[in-house]
């Protein structure tokens, strides 16, 4: 059995908004949408790959706060663990350095008016339920 190999997402929210990023590669995935995060190198906790990943891809410092219950599975040996976000003071604006063409700001209304990575739809749902106000 292949050792499963865990990637983060980022579930990052600001006024009440979720952070979509668009894939630029590889040609496969390009053009369609994701949480923003990347692979745990080894001997990383899945955190600290968070708040890297999104120093490299997006350009800011952000803070886990908890973990989304549940994780999901992307092409073999890759699984998806989730955890919400927020963007620490002064941080500045994302912006999309690496592997992104694009970032959206997404309203709870305008969630699904972007083309979600199939494997990143339910991860994106269950983080959704963690972001509702009171959740």
């Amino acid at each position: 059995m292949t050792e499963r190999i865990v990637v983060v997402g980022a579930a990052l929210r600001e006024d009440g908004r979720l952070l979509a990023a668009r894939r630029s590669a590889p040609p496969d995935m390009a053009g369609r949408w994701e949480l923003p995060g990347g692979k745990i190198e080894p001997g990383e906790s899945p955190e600290a790959a968070l708040v890297r990943e999104l120093r490299e891809e997006l350009g800011v410092e952000a803070e886990p706060v908890e973990r989304v219950p549940g994780e999901w599975p992307l092409r073999p040996p890759y699984v998806l663990q989730v955890w919400t976000a927020r963007l620490l003071p002064g941080s500045g604006d994302p912006k999309p350095l690496e592997d992104h063409d694009e970032l959206r700001w997404l309203a709870p209304d305008d969630i699904w008016s972007v083309d979600w990575l199939d494997q990143d739809v339910p991860a994106v749902q269950a983080a959704l339920a963690r972001l509702e106000p009171g959740a």
